[in-house]
């Protein structure tokens, strides 16, 4: 145990979770529109997240789920996967046990929704976490990304 309180996320704390997801202020720019789109997601019940949250109200971690609806596949009736996003640490709150908890939150919402499919993206630094929680890597992607459209 962290010794933290955790909640689920709502839709008022998306602008939190847009800053895990987006911590470098390279990166600010990007930050409204997730807002936007995890807010939506939150109402729409196609993000769930978890919160750590210390007693005085400030929140120092948090994990989240994507769900997508990709249809049954072979060997998998199941219409939904989930993909884990936004696992974020205060970096004074690192080594204490609080990513893995809130990634275990996250899990047990997959099985309870029957979803056998979870995958992630992650650094060499959280590979440990992840592969003492069952996740493998997998064989590489391929993934083509389209031009954004120049802003006039």
């Amino acid at each position: 145990m962290t010794g933290l309180n955790i909640r689920p996320a709502t839709p008022a704390d998306a602008p939190t979770i847009a800053h895990h997801r987006y911590p470098d202020e390279e990166d600010a720019a990007e930050r409204p529109t997730y807002v936007a789109w995890v807010g939506l997601a939150l109402e729409r019940d196609l993000y769930v997240g978890f919160l750590g949250i210390t007693g005085g109200g400030e929140v120092v971690a948090g994990a989240g789920l994507t769900l997508l609806e990709w249809g049954p596949t072979r060997g998998n009736p199941q219409p939904y996967r989930a993909r884990l996003v936004n696992v974020w640490t205060r970096p004074g709150f690192r080594r204490r046990g609080l990513a893995r908890e809130l990634v275990l939150l996250c899990l047990e919402i997959t099985r309870q929704r029957g979803i056998a499919h979870v995958s992630l993206g992650t650094s060499g630094v959280a590979r440990p976490l992840y592969e003492s929680l069952g996740f493998r890597a997998s064989k590489a992607e391929m993934v083509r990304h389209a031009r954004r459209p120049e802003r006039r």
